[in-house]
């Protein structure tokens, strides 16, 4: 049986990738437990920056977080450090998944996969950055508003710390994997399940998929929704873009009698 010579030449029997596979989740646990143990012991500035959106949303002097459990507080911080751990970690964790990924794909595969294990970090953490820098000081002075009174009672805001952290979570991991968008629709269409011009003839109902991905994933302000919606419209115009570009790499390269790899060729 002929090999190609653009893929790894062991041939594991089944058993040796599994042991295989148990040795990198068994590393990738270990880098998560030594994120979380790390970021367990800066627990404390890892929180004054998160509740820093919140901080400065209140008037100076003013605002406080609130825990209604003894035992609240304590969960926060484990939470906290579990949170910045598998960010701290997930380098660690990645580089294991495409090492035990990458000796199963051809040269050409791995060249086509790559931009994408690149732009995944990098699209998640700018959409993250937008929600602590924009989103959430945004978020927070609207809820803010709503103090004041109501039939002659005072109506104040005092979040819990759990509820708080939960929030801040929910902003960041929602706005960062939405952010992840383009990864899949030029997965999509890089394997052939899609095209270009079934993703533009289906514009309007991506809009309107968007905007309804946007009121779920965020909390009932539209202030936030919105900011969401919009980057998110941007970056799947963006994907066409960047599909369109590939499609005429395709065409120029069978213009010149050359052959197109086999995941251009899917396109």
């Amino acid at each position: 049986m002929a090999i190609l010579r653009d893929i790894d030449d062991t041939q594991a029997p089944l058993l040796d990738h599994l042991v295989e596979l148990r040795s990198r989740l068994v590393r990738s646990v270990l880098a998560l437990a030594i994120g979380f143990g790390v970021c367990l012991y800066f627990a404390d500035p890892i929180l004054d920056f998160l509740v820093k959106p919140l901080k400065d949303a209140f008037p100076s002097g003013e605002g406080q977080l609130i825990f209604t459990k003894l035992y609240e507080v304590f969960f926060v911080e484990l939470k906290v450090a579990l949170f910045a751990g598998f960010f701290v970690s997930f380098p660690i964790i990645a580089n294991q998944l495409w090492a035990f990924v990458a000796p199963g794909l051809y040269a050409k595969e791995k060249k086509a996969f790559l931009p994408f294990l690149i732009a995944t970090p990098l699209l998640f953490t700018g959409g993250a950055a937008l929600a602590y820098y924009v989103v959430m000081p945004t978020a927070f002075r609207w809820f803010l508003g709503f103090e004041g009174t109501a039939g002659g009672l005072e109506v104040e805001a005092l979040p819990s710390a759990g509820d708080y952290l939960s929030l801040v979570m929910q902003f960041i991991l929602a706005f960062g994997v939405c952010f992840l968008l383009p990864v899949l629709l030029l997965l999509l269409n890089r394997a052939g399940i899609v095209s270009r011009k079934q993703f533009a003839s289906a514009r309007r109902y991506v809009v309107v998929g968007v905007v309804a991905l946007a009121a779920i994933v965020t909390p009932p302000d539209p202030g936030s929704q919105i900011i969401l919606a919009i980057p998110l419209l941007i970056l799947f115009e963006g994907s066409l873009l960047l599909m369109r570009f590939q499609e005429r790499k395709v065409d120029a390269a069978k213009g010149e009698g050359e052959e197109p790899s086999e995941t251009e060729a899917s396109e």
